[in-house]
């Protein structure tokens, strides 16, 4: 009786077991389009009972190559291959195990016009960094999310304030008019976790944040970009995730992340090791694989599941949405090598696009090594083409906190030797995680109205972070530093984006910056002309920026006094019959017989030459 009871134990199991529903919960990427350079494609599927499941597509075209095995039975991935000329259309994928079978819709979409997409950005670009929650809020009603909470909600400055894409796309006309050529928008993607606000701990990679919006609202925000001549720069994340991604309870496979909650390598800031001759290979491991804090897992990228993974997740945002170019966050704590795979696979499919690496350091040795095609020893490209400037910036922050002289400036644009392409450097004095210009000016507007005169009229692609053009002032805190913008908000007092919302403080700011951006704009080689400068003498620099037949020159005088600016060594530039036009007041001045010319103190002109 007992062998009885066992065998129909046995036969009921085995029933069971090989009977179990094949369920599909989502797949990713959701869709993918015809005629793409990268046409296969692996389909990242969860759900439950995966475990040794076939596929195939209702049309015999769209290829299923491979179902890889994995142990987790809540996922599978499969390699499908789409012909070039695939008809665009609901595609019918089945999952197989015996006789259980499940029926899922793939969408293969045609692409869209590409007029305005995948543009990049360059010199000619003056990019605006935006951190959305703080900008403005257009649409109420997704401020509480049911499903979506915050702890951190109720300490000051670290709450959400309510900003989103509509926000966005309400303040276009705003941007535009200030003469800004791109949009940054910090990350977008669903961030279901404390400090949500911040944006680069995701939830989901391919779901906007409910309290910022929809994919579509976000795709709506770039078309109407695009129609008002506007670039956008997703802010990519390649490096981690949030701690409450369901990756880190269930993940898809035992090695998706370097290390586990319990047991992870610390974050390692030594970024140098990558172009360090010297450096151990311990030592890159652990940059690397450690976790950048506890509560972002270190995704490791020389999984190839997870490789392919951030790939086509970064194709499929910039496909789906038509996005010009990419900001790729804390890019030397990446696996370099991959790093270099991703870039040029993005490259690849988007040849026009720009990618700028966040890479901080201030020492150009450092810096120029992760530029596509450097000129140091690397046992590998990078395929990056842009790297952001922390030299250029910290140099402009010590002159502001005091540092009483140019030479520091001219001294690090003198080692622009070291990159491959000093053009393709995103600058900045400010942005979402330092503070701004005019905290460390303190008061001092006239030195901050210098600092962003050089910004914008030396060398490299400039980055402003928003409400700098109207002097917040913030403090250290990053709370503090990404303060809301005055009339943005329902219950502010009044409202910044408009003249008469301003202060007469904040209008001689706005208007100064707005003059310069546009000066930037309406002169070439202000933005893409060629660089020579000289060394300061008694606190004055000189430099020109020439374009064919344009040639511009610059003058700052950090002398409290009015000082002159020694001309008669720059006669390649500027001679006695020269013509000198300040591009401002659009009058013509005039230097003295020995070539002196007298600039304001605390001041910065720039002048047009006409020989």
């Amino acid at each position: 009786m007992k062998t009885v009871h066992l065998i129909l134990f046995i036969l009921f199991f085995s029933s069971s077991l090989f009977c179990q529903e094949i369920v599909v919960n989502k797949i990713e990427p959701p869709n993918w389009w015809t005629g793409m350079k990268l046409n296969k494609v692996q389909l990242m599927v969860y759900g439950k009972n995966l475990k040794d499941v076939s596929a195939k597509f209702s049309n015999a075209r769209i290829k299923v190559v491979r179902v890889n095995k994995t142990a987790n039975s809540d996922y599978t991935f499969i390699d499908i291959e789409i012909p070039k000329n695939t008809k665009p259309d609901n595609y019918r994928l089945t999952l197989m195990r015996g006789k259980e079978k499940t029926d899922v819709t793939f969408p293969i979409l045609k692409r869209e016009d590409r007029s305005k997409r995948f543009k990049g950005f360059s010199g000619k670009d003056v990019i605006y960094l935006i951190m959305p929650d703080r900008f403005c809020n257009g649409d109420t009603s997704n401020d509480s999310i049911p499903g979506y909470s915050d702890y951190m909600n109720k300490i000051p400055g670290q709450n959400r304030a309510g900003g989103d894409i509509q926000g966005m796309i309400n303040k276009l006309d705003y941007i535009k008019d200030l003469g800004i050529t791109t949009i940054w928008s910090t990350p977008l993607t669903e961030n279901n976790t404390f400090r949500s606000y911040h944006g680069y701990a995701t939830t989901d990679f391919y779901k906007v944040d409910p309290r910022l919006g929809t994919n579509e609202l976000y795709k709506k925000f770039v078309d109407e970009a695009h129609k008002r001549n506007l670039k956008i720069i997703l802010d990519h994340v390649s490096n981690h995730f949030s701690d409450d991604h369901p990756w880190l309870k269930n993940p898809p496979t035992p090695n998706w992340t370097n290390g586990t909650k319990e047991n992870h390598l610390d974050a390692d800031h030594n970024k140098m090791v990558f172009t360090d001759p010297h450096a151990d290979s311990s030592t890159i491991k652990h940059v690397e694989r450690g976790w950048f804090v506890d509560s972002m897992p270190d995704i490791n990228q020389e999984n190839p599941f997870v490789a392919n993974y951030i790939i086509q997740n970064t194709i499929w945002w910039m496909e789906y949405a038509g996005i010009d170019a990419i900001r790729e966050d804390t890019y030397p704590y990446n696996n370099q090598k991959f790093m270099a795979r991703w870039a040029k696979a993005v490259m690849n499919e988007y040849p026009t696009t720009n990618i700028v690496g966040e890479v901080w350091s201030g020492t150009p040795a450092f810096l120029a090594g992760y530029q596509k095609d450097t000129f140091l020893p690397r046992d590998f490209n990078t395929n990056l083409p842009a790297i952001t400037d922390f030299g250029l910036r910290d140099v402009l922050i010590k002159y502001l906190s005091g540092g009483n002289n140019f030479y520091n400036i001219f001294e690090i644009l003198s080692e622009d030797y070291l990159y491959k392409n000093s053009n393709n450097l995103v600058t900045f004095a400010d942005n979402h995680d330092l503070p701004r210009v005019m905290y460390f000016a303190k008061g001092n507007v006239d030195k901050a109205k210098i600092v962003y005169t050089m910004l914008l009229t030396t060398r490299g692609i400039p980055q402003i972070f928003y409400g700098s053009e109207i002097g917040i002032v913030g403090t250290d805190d990053h709370g503090q530093i990404r303060t809301p913008f005055p009339g943005g908000f329902p219950n502010d007092t009044r409202n910044a984006f408009t003249k008469e919302g301003r202060t007469s403080e904040e209008n001689d700011i706005y208007n100064f910056l707005r003059d310069l951006i546009h000066l930037r704009n309406d002169y070439p080689a202000l933005s893409t002309g060629k660089l020579i400068h000289f060394p300061p003498e008694h606190d004055v620099y000189v430099y020109f920026r020439t374009l064919e037949n344009e040639k511009m020159m610059i003058v700052v005088n950090n002398n409290s006094a009015e000082s002159y600016a020694d001309l008669k060594m720059m006669k390649d530039f500027v001679s006695e019959k020269s013509k000198l036009i300040n591009v401002r007041s659009k009058k013509e001045v005039s230097f003295d017989s020995k070539m002196k010319l007298a600039i304001e103190g605390l001041h910065a002109e720039i002048f047009k030459i006409i020989d």
